[in-house]
C-alpha cells in the first residue's frame, strides 16, 4: 500500500497546498471528518484535483483520467487519492440533514372566545 500510494502521489504533484477555509476553516485534519492520510493527500493535492474536478486543468496520465472518469461518476473511487475527493465533494456539496426533537408542525394559539362560552353568571 506505501508503495502504491507513493505512485499515487507521483501522479497529482502540486507546487501549492490546498485549503478550504470556507468549509474548512481549521483545516482538514483538525475538522474531524477525515483520517491524517485523507487530510494529507487533500493539502498537499487538492490543488490538481480540483482543477481535474472543475475540468480547468487536462488529464496528464492514466491516474488523472481514472480520477476524471470517478469524479463524473462513470466509476468507483478504487484508490486513497479518489476516496479521500469523494468524501470531500459528499462533505462540502450535499446539504446536511439537521435533526430536531420537535415536529415540524406550527403549535396552534389559544382559542378564540366567543360570546357563547359565558352565561349569565359570568359577568366581566
Amino acid at each position: 500500500m506505501s508503495n502504491d500510494i507513493s505512485l499515487l502521489r507521483q501522479a497529482f504533484v502540486s507546487q501549492r497546498q490546498f485549503y478550504d477555509d470556507q468549509n474548512f476553516p481549521r483545516g482538514f485534519s483538525r475538522s474531524g471528518n477525515f483520517t491524517l492520510l485523507e487530510a494529507s493527500i487533500l493539502e498537499q493535492h487538492g490543488v490538481i484535483l480540483k482543477g481535474l474536478y472543475n475540468k480547468t486543468l487536462a488529464p496528464q496520465n492514466t491516474l488523472q483520467a481514472q480520477f476524471v472518469d470517478v469524479v463524473c461518476g462513470n466509476k468507483e473511487p478504487t484508490n486513497p487519492i479518489e476516496k479521500a475527493w469523494v468524501k470531500y465533494l459528499k462533505l462540502t456539496t450535499c446539504k446536511t440533514k439537521f435533526h430536531t426533537l420537535f415536529g415540524r408542525s406550527k403549535m396552534s394559539g389559544p382559542m378564540p372566545i366567543s360570546q357563547d362560552d359565558y352565561g349569565e353568571s359570568d359577568s366581566v
